[in-house]
């Protein structure tokens, strides 16, 4: 893996497919830097602290923001809702309502929470 400004980049080889991932973080800083990696993405990965009620409006504001863009118009998104096992956790459908999810359209979107990063 290789680092750079806090953005991380891996090289992932799956049944003769290969990914290239960058994980760009979600700190308000490097926001503004996200929009120099987007050529040629075809997929984003979207992670959203279920337990961080807080920033709902904040995380709904970066996905809107994300699937309006043109160069990300043909981008899948996917939505993680992570740390379900929190006890404060909104559910599933709680984010999926808080973050507006029904109104992105004309893209192919999916939401989980079922997910292991090692």
């Amino acid at each position: 893996m290789c680092s750079i400004i806090g953005f991380n980049l891996e090289t992932v080889e799956y049944r003769n497919v290969s990914f290239t991932v960058w994980d760009v973080g979600g700190q308000q800083r490097i926001r503004a830097l996200w929009k120099y990696y987007f050529r040629d993405t075809q997929a984003i990965i979207f992670v959203v602290d279920s337990a961080d009620v807080d920033r709902m409006e904040e995380a709904r504001n970066e996905i809107h923001s994300l699937v309006a863009d043109a160069e990300l118009h043909d981008a899948v998104l996917l939505v993680f809702a992570n740390k379900q096992d929190m006890p404060n956790a909104m559910s599933a459908t709680e984010v999926s309502k808080a973050l507006d999810m029904h109104c992105i359209m004309n893209r192919e979107v999916g939401f989980t929470t079922n997910f292991l990063i090692e």
